[in-house]
């Protein structure tokens, strides 16, 4: 994909070589992202991508097209500790789980610090959204966190979707990914909902 697609993480913006401008060109490449089918991903890329990536929290990713250099869509990674309950996986997943994680015998979960894809979405603002498919945007994004792999160790990432037929379809029939857990939202500003946790060792 490497002829269709540039990466960019967004400290190149913020690094304190570059001027206010070009942090304000940035804000103002962001805000004219849209996602209509989740105002949530819109919003974290529009108001707390940039503050998440100085504090260190996580970092996002920018995808251009290589053809008109657009925006097509972004994902935001961290590193986050996660349980994991051992009783619905194989005894092949849970050897491969031990290679990064702490087993605790009484309660049979691992725990673990694993890459969290805790952004993924397309650019709908322009049809920019036609550009590029889901799968090409999602493995964008495992190839980055293979990159960081590289640099830090580690086996496993892992995501929290909405809890959608279609969803898991796409993240566990089309891109191998399994279920491990539900996470119940506590956001403020929204109805409190439930999250399916999904993981791959990579």
């Amino acid at each position: 994909m490497g002829d269709k697609f540039s990466t960019v993480n967004i400290r190149l913006y913020l690094s304190p070589e570059q001027s206010a401008q070009e942090e304000n060109d940035l804000r103002e490449l962001l805000f004219g992202y849209s996602c209509p089918v989740n105002k949530d991903v819109e919003m974290y890329l529009r108001e707390q991508a940039i503050e998440f990536t100085l504090k260190d929290q996580s970092v996002t990713y920018l995808v251009f097209s290589n053809i008109n250099a657009e925006l097509l869509g972004y994902f935001t990674i961290a590193v986050k500790p996660i349980i994991i309950n051992a009783k619905n996986f194989s005894n092949h997943m849970k050897r491969k789980l031990s290679r990064s994680g702490e087993y605790d015998e009484i309660t049979q979960t691992y725990s673990l610090a694993a890459y969290l894809v805790a952004q993924l979405g397309k650019n709908f603002a322009h049809d920019a959204d036609k550009s590029i498919s889901g799968k090409e945007l999602l493995d964008l994004a495992l190839d980055q966190v293979r990159e960081l792999q590289y640099q830090a160790g580690g086996t496993v990432v892992f995501l929290e979707s909405e809890d959608n037929e279609s969803l898991r379809n796409f993240y566990q029939q089309e891109n191998g990914f399994k279920q491990f857990g539900y996470r119940e939202t506590n956001s403020p500003k929204q109805e409190r909902h439930k999250l399916v946790q999904m993981l791959k060792i990579i």
